[in-house]
This record gives structure tokens, C-alpha cells and sequence, in this order.
């Protein structure tokens, strides 16, 4: 009995702590979920890849995409794919890059010079992975005869999906900060999960990919988003910390 009061008062006391820094640390706790589960669905899905596992289903998905007598004719309307071309484009490199660039002047303006570098540096990074990933598994594209647009590279994982999806995710959560208003930081998140979704969802329908592809390309591009918003809210709260103990205020890049 002396043993087992003071270990329930220490589980009770580390269950505490634990909900009071979820509560307190809601947005860190959120990024390392997706941080963990982005990794494990990259995972499996290059698990299954190298067994094999998923040619069913991404041929099950592009027959469903291309049921008509000319392969390169998608499902839906001529508008739909005119839309989906448009959207595929907001995940080409040249469009990021420029409005990478418009978004880490505008940091820099703002005297945010360590929020335009992580973002810099989150699509420099995200740019590494898709080109070190697509060497390691050197998937083919779907057939030719499918695809509306030109590919010129390997296809797992999705290049546009995965640098769409850092791109637009990593500034979202940095621009969801400057908001004080919840349904702001919903509004501004929302958007640059729909705006990656769209890209990825356009890559399936134009062929350009298999559906494997652009899950494995939001799951790696999400997870390493999260992991570039951890080191620059680290950052901040480190500043913030030093800034509070040498008497500094509002000296710090909020992030």
C-alpha cells in the first residue's frame, strides 16, 4: 500500500501534464500526428508497391477515370477536364516557385526573415525527397495511350501532389498564426488542404499518375510540411524564451 498511493499519484500527475500540453500545444500535437501518420501510410504504400499489392487497385481506379473508347478521353464533360488541367498546373514547379517567391518577399517585408526561409527550405526540401523517392522506386507512368499530359520522369510519388501539398500546406499553417479568430485558422488550413487535393486529384484524372502515386505524394508532402512547421515554431519559442529572459519583448520571428 506505501508503494502503490505514491505511483497512482505520479501517473496521475504525468496524465495531467500530458492533457494540460495537448491543450496548451493543440497545433504541436496535431502536426505530430500528421507527421506520424503520413509516415506510416508512406510506408505501407511502398510496402505494397515493392510486393506488388496495389496494381489492382490503380488499375481499377484509371479504368473508372477512362471508361470511354478513347483512352484519352476522361470521365465528365470537356469543361471538367479543361478545370482539371488548370488545377493540375497550380503543382507544377514554375508555378510554386513563383509563388514561393511572392510569399517569402512578403515574409521578408513583414521582418519574417525565418518564416521565408523554412518555407524556402520546406519546398527546396520537398523538391529532394520527390526526386530521391522517384529514383529509389522508378515506377512507370500509366500507359501513354491514357494520359493527357506529358510526364517526363518516374511516378512514384506524385511530383505535383507531394510539392503541391508541402508548398501550400507549410504556408497555410504559417499564415493561420497571424489570425486570432478560430474560424480564420479553419479557413486558411481548409484552403490549402482543398487547393492540394485538387492538384492530386487532377494528377489521377489526367493519367498523369497512379492513384498509389498521389497518396504516397500527400502523405510524404504532409508529413514533411509538419515537420518544417515544427522547426520553425521551435525556433519561435526559443526566441521567444531568450527574448523573455533578457528582458527583450516582441524581438522574435512569430512563425
Amino acid at each position: 500500500m506505501p508503494i502503490t498511493i505514491p505511483l497512482t499519484s505520479r501517473l496521475k500527475s504525468s496524465t495531467l501534464r500530458v492533457l494540460r500540453f495537448a491543450r496548451d500545444e493543440l497545433g504541436v500535437v496535431v502536426a505530430l500526428g500528421v507527421v506520424a501518420g503520413g509516415v506510416a501510410v508512406f510506408s505501407e504504400l511502398a510496402e505494397d508497391l515493392v510486393e506488388g499489392e496495389n496494381q489492382t487497385f490503380d488499375q481499377a481506379v484509371l479504368a473508372w477515370t477512362h471508361p470511354n473508347a478513347d483512352p484519352r478521353d476522361p470521365i465528365g464533360p470537356d469543361w471538367l477536364e479543361t478545370a482539371m488541367l488548370d488545377f493540375t498546373s497550380l503543382g507544377g514547379l514554375a508555378v510554386l516557385v513563383l509563388f514561393a517567391l511572392i510569399a517569402v518577399g512578403f515574409l521578408l517585408m513583414q521582418k519574417r526573415p525565418w518564416s521565408a526561409l523554412m518555407l524556402a527550405l520546406a519546398l527546396g526540401g520537398g523538391l529532394m525527397l520527390s526526386e530521391l523517392f522517384k529514383g529509389l522506386f522508378d515506377r512507370g507512368r500509366p500507359p501513354e495511350i491514357y494520359q493527357v499530359v506529358e510526364t517526363i520522369n518516374a511516378s512514384f510519388p506524385s511530383g505535383h501532389t507531394l510539392m503541391s501539398t508541402v508548398f501550400y500546406l507549410t504556408l497555410g499553417v504559417m499564415l493561420e498564426r497571424v489570425f486570432a479568430r478560430r474560424r480564420l485558422k479553419v479557413y486558411v488550413i481548409s484552403v490549402a488542404i482543398l487547393i492540394a487535393g485538387l492538384v492530386g486529384i487532377s494528377r489521377v484524372y489526367l493519367a498523369a499518375h497512379w492513384a498509389t502515386d498521389v497518396l504516397g505524394g500527400w502523405s510524404l508532402g504532409a508529413a514533411w510540411a509538419m515537420v518544417c512547421w515544427l522547426v520553425a515554431y521551435g525556433i519561435q519559442r526559443r526566441q521567444a524564451h531568450h527574448g523573455q529572459s533578457t528582458g527583450q519583448i516582441g524581438g522574435f520571428d512569430g512563425v
